[in-house]
């Protein structure tokens, strides 16, 4: 019914570390030349847990658009755009908040969780309950089809397709449906519509799932359809009404492999990041007080690269070649710590090298930026009215 749509958000934390690179920007510049993607700055989310400090958010949200540029996201490949500046994900957030059950808010896993985890914060607010609301709105506003996501995410995205579910279930009933809908099966052609109504019987009858795809990839081959006639084909197949809102998708991506300085996870609430554009000095200087196996005490002391955090950035990093020379000379004292150091500085200040380049472009003429910003909300905001258009009208609200 849609064409392949992909959204991703993250929220404005400031300048990006490698773990953010390896995490998530990685796959944005592999999926920009294989679907259509929009990629956005989640600033109203970030009021969710720091409404009490905002005046943080400006300046990083224009940080973070940088490193994305700078990381290989293109903006002639996909739309990048703020939240904040598209106000039709709040009217859609507030029509859905008629509908949704409490309950469905106060069991998605992250609610308790975060709770506990920031104590020092008051997050018995509104917005905060109201989060997995917001984003099932950034997602379903755009009608996307796949939305990338880590496992612990996953409980969200399965929020946002309950939700599509339940107000195509509500909303979907326009007037004369079951004519209409008819009327749209006999304009497949003899042959097609036919089959059609074999797959629609078959998944209805028998549950079965494939004639269900079937019928799917039959409907998305139809290019003379209108788009009304295709969503009303696609709800007469599963049962229901009209299509009004798509039910996303999850892209499962592998958690980030990238360990911080200390061998943890590479966090800023950890203290153990490299930024994406950290100064090469400085780099180095990180990496080379790392700490390492705590049985080097001295250059002659044999060690174990697998209690060394400098291993774990090896892992990353360093071909087979070096790794073998890293186990053979750690095992054995052949090599010191400062040596084994110097690959992984060298290959992180490789990785490094064209994002600093393609980030200063836009750090000497910071006007590049909010065109690109200006432009990605404009093609956002159309898409986005699209939808809300349908919405209105199915709510009742389409009137004038």
């Amino acid at each position: 019914m849609f064409a392949d749509r992909v959204l991703s958000g993250m929220r404005p934390t400031g300048n990006l570390h490698l773990g953010h690179y390896h995490g998530v920007l990685k796959n944005w510049v592999e999926m920009q030349h294989q679907y259509e993607c929009l990629f956005f700055v989640a600033d109203w989310h970030a009021l969710t847990t720091h409404y009490d400090s905002p005046q943080i958010i400006e300046q990083n949200v224009w940080d973070m658009v940088i490193d994305w540029l700078a990381a290989g996201v293109d903006p002639s490949q996909a739309t990048l755009f703020i939240q904040s500046r598209v106000p039709e994900h709040a009217e859609l957030n507030l029509l859905l908040s008629m509908i949704t059950p409490l309950g469905w808010l106060e069991r998605v896993p992250t609610y308790k969780d975060q709770q506990e985890k920031l104590t020092s914060k008051d997050l018995t607010t509104y917005g905060f309950l109201g989060y997995p609301l917001l984003m099932s709105a950034d997602i379903l506003i755009y009608r996307s089809t796949k939305v990338p996501v880590g496992e612990d995410q996953v409980p969200h995205l399965e929020f946002t397709r309950e939700l599509a579910r339940r107000f195509n279930h509500m909303y979907g009933r326009e007037p004369g449906f079951e004519e209409k809908a008819e009327a749209a099966v006999k304009k497949l052609g003899g042959k097609k519509a036919k089959l059609y109504i074999e797959l629609r019987t078959r998944f209805q009858q028998q549950g079965d799932g494939e004639a269900l795809e079937s019928a799917k990839s039959l409907l998305d081959e139809q290019q003379s359809l209108s788009l009304g006639d295709r969503e009303r084909l696609f709800g007469y197949l599963e049962g229901g009404g009209k299509m009004i809102l798509s039910e996303p998708q999850a892209m499962l991506t592998a958690a980030s492999k990238m360990p911080g300085l200390d061998g943890q996870k590479m966090s800023k609430s950890y203290g153990n990041t490299i930024s994406l554009r950290e100064d090469e000095v400085e780099v180095g200087k990180k990496i080379k007080t790392m700490p390492t196996d705590p049985a080097r005490i001295r250059r002659t002391d044999t060690g174990n690269p697998d209690k060394c955090p400098v291993w774990q950035l090896h892992l990353v990093y360093s071909s087979e070649d070096t790794k073998q020379w890293v186990q053979k000379g750690c095992r054995s004292a052949g090599i010191g710590c400062i040596e084994c150091k110097q690959p992984v500085i060298a290959a992180v200040l490789e990785e490094q090298k064209p994002m600093r380049e393609r980030a200063q472009l836009y750090l000497d003429d910071p006007s590049l930026v909010r065109n690109i910003i200006a432009d990605g909300c404009e093609k956002a905001r159309k898409l986005a009215g699209e939808t809300m258009r349908d919405v209105r009208e199915a709510m009742g609200l389409g009137y004038s």
